[in-house]
């Protein structure tokens, strides 16, 4: 699903894995969402998500999650 937000910047919704997901990506988690300000390798392919709130989740190679990304135009 895809749909326009203001200021022209085009927001869709994917499935992420750790080897996917990016900084800026918003992931709803319990109900709030988050933004993807920082991310950490760790061993094993997993990552470390720093949340801009300051939330921090951890990601096995195996996670599948949806989030929204938003695309800008170039």
């Amino acid at each position: 699903m895809s749909a326009w937000a203001p200021g022209g910047v085009l927001v869709s919704s994917i499935d992420i894995t750790a080897a996917t997901v990016r900084r800026g990506d918003v992931i709803q988690l319990g109900g709030q969402a988050c933004r993807v300000g920082d991310l950490i390798q760790l061993p094993q392919g997993a990552k470390q998500l720093l949340f801009e709130s300051g939330e921090l989740l951890t990601m096995h190679a195996r996670t599948r999650l949806v989030a929204m990304r938003m695309l800008r135009r170039r």
